[in-house]
């Protein structure tokens, strides 16, 4: 599954692959393969883009067009 959105977010907020996957604590060649769908990106990581980007897993993950995350 490819998450188009992650990549999108990325580029909107002006940021190599690298700059996340450092966010992520990863190798940038491992993000590369989430946001082409190559490889699974484990649950800790999209819950962490959600709240780096300040949108809902939902958003992130395209299954919504609401940003909005939940409050708490």
């Amino acid at each position: 599954m490819q998450f188009r959105r992650i990549r999108d977010l990325r580029e909107d907020h002006d940021l190599t692959q690298q700059q996340v996957a450092d966010k992520l604590c990863c190798q940038r060649e491992v993000y590369r393969r989430y946001e082409n769908g190559i490889r699974e990106i484990p649950v800790s990581y999209v819950i962490q883009l959600a709240k780096f980007y300040d949108v809902s897993i939902d958003y992130l993950l395209g299954e919504s067009n609401v940003k909005t995350r939940a409050s708490k």
